[in-house]
């Protein structure tokens, strides 16, 4: 089944619903319509000359999809593999990447009200990635578009004759 298109800014301004998962101590929200499923982690393979976020590929039942490790990515301060390590598939565009993450906490109903806009932050601040703010009860999730931490603009690159389709997907994120 291909993956259906769909605006995480509309989700933003109407609300909606979001999984919830955390990087380190932080809390973050995606929009649930862009999740596959949720697998336990296992060591992908990995690919020569990858940055160091590409942790590699695994088959996904026929479907080769890079495992990107959301922390590595943002520079957080350690990436440990564990039992509640998960890799959540998500739906990028016309492609299916794994996103390597702590833990998976819950899906959050966030009202427009509920959320904020994200903060105006220097000019040598990457926060591309970040859709706002959503406050419910006493949490804060960080609504992020995993298409700013992926390198969107990079995915529907064609794939040049003779190349695998795995060093294809790699290269995509490697901008």
């Amino acid at each position: 089944m291909a993956p259906q298109p769909h605006s995480t800014a509309a989700t933003i301004s109407e609300g909606g619903e979001f999984l919830s998962f955390r990087l380190g101590g932080e809390e973050y929200g995606i929009d649930i319509l862009q999740v596959q499923e949720i697998r336990s982690y296992e060591p992908p393979t990995r690919l020569a000359g990858a940055p160091d976020f590409i942790k590699g590929v695994i088959d996904l039942r026929g479907i080769i999809i890079p495992i990107v490790d959301l922390r590595l990515r943002l520079n957080c301060d350690s990436a440990e593999y564990n039992h509640s390590t998960v890799v959540i598939v998500l739906n990028v565009g016309q492609h299916t990447v794994g996103a390597v993450v702590d833990s998976v906490s819950d899906v959050v109903e966030l009202t427009a009200e509920m959320i904020r806009p994200a903060p105006q932050l220097s000019s040598n601040v990457d926060a591309d990635f970040i859709l706002g703010l959503g406050s419910v009860n006493d949490r804060m999730l960080i609504l992020v578009a995993i298409e700013g931490l992926v390198g969107s603009e990079t995915l529907g690159r064609v794939r040049p004759t003779g190349v695998s389709p795995a060093a294809a997907a790699a290269a995509a994120f490697m901008d």
